[in-house]
């Protein structure tokens, strides 16, 4: 469904963020970005949004294909109609808005009144404290709320893909189990597909099927969720098993290898 090719981004003419990644998100499916900060995940998802050029970059070299069109020219509202969506980081809501207003500002390519009471609708039923919460100005939600809201909003304008930068961010362990499930239901029940950011590897690798590891705007190991899940590098970076020195996941891989060739 969603495919980057050998994908370069420079910002200002002048930084390489994006080292020529590339990176298949198949429909139906939920896909992973892990990786640190800085690591060039947000700045992936903003080249398929078509977003970059209000943040001064641009793709340089490669190419992004959304059902085998390419897109990595297109404008953000046009990537939007081809039926993709972005829910950034940060639960950025209309604060003086109420919930289901928020809902309606989502909705706005939908072409009748009838097809956006069918999406809220559709929304309060994988959200149902949106429902409780309808009227109420969306700056006075709680932090799980605003990011419930901002998946909901995404979901008014019937995406095919969804791309959801850190949902998990800032939130208590227990919202984060219920967003992530909401997540995992809106799979397997609607078939979205759903390509995540996140730097809590353990919550994302226990939804998606595909992962990818990125360090330095580079992809340094893929593979299905299971597999990176028994890596022992993944394992000691992301999920926390680690010897206490702080290093480079590059670097321990280039360890390891220069480990094996010394014999």
């Amino acid at each position: 469904m969603l495919v980057l090719n050998n994908v370069e981004v420079i910002f200002d003419n002048v930084i390489l963020v994006l080292k020529g990644i590339s990176i298949e998100a198949k429909e139906g499916c939920i896909t992973t970005i892990l990786g640190a900060n800085g690591a060039g995940k947000s700045t992936t998802l903003k080249a398929i949004s078509g977003l970059l050029r209000a943040e001064r970059g641009d793709v340089t070299r490669g190419t992004i294909e959304f059902h085998g069109e390419r897109i990595d020219r297109m404008a953000g509202h046009d990537v939007v109609k081809r039926g993709i969506v972005q829910v950034f980081e940060g639960r950025q809501v209309f604060e003086h808005l109420t919930a289901e207003e928020n809902l309606i500002a989502g909705g706005h390519i939908v072409p009748s009144k009838a097809d956006m009471q069918r999406n809220i609708q559709r929304v309060y039923e994988f959200f149902p404290r949106l429902h409780e919460r309808r009227g109420v100005q969306a700056g006075y939600l709680s932090g799980g709320e605003q990011q419930m809201l901002v998946i909901g909003r995404g979901l008014m304008s019937d995406p095919k893909t969804v791309l959801l930068d850190e949902p998990s961010l800032g939130l208590a362990p227990m919202i984060i189990e219920e967003i992530f499930a909401i997540i995992q239901r809106l799979n397997q029940q609607e078939g979205a597909t759903f390509l995540l950011v996140e730097q809590n590897a353990a919550q994302a690798l226990d939804i998606a099927e595909f992962g990818y590891v990125m360090e330095n705007g580079s992809i340094v190991l893929e593979g299905p969720a299971e597999t990176l899940r028994e890596n022992s590098d993944i394992k000691e970076f992301y999920l926390g098993i680690s010897s206490g020195e702080k290093k480079s996941f590059r670097d321990v891989k280039t360890y390891r290898r220069r480990k094996r060739w010394l014999g």
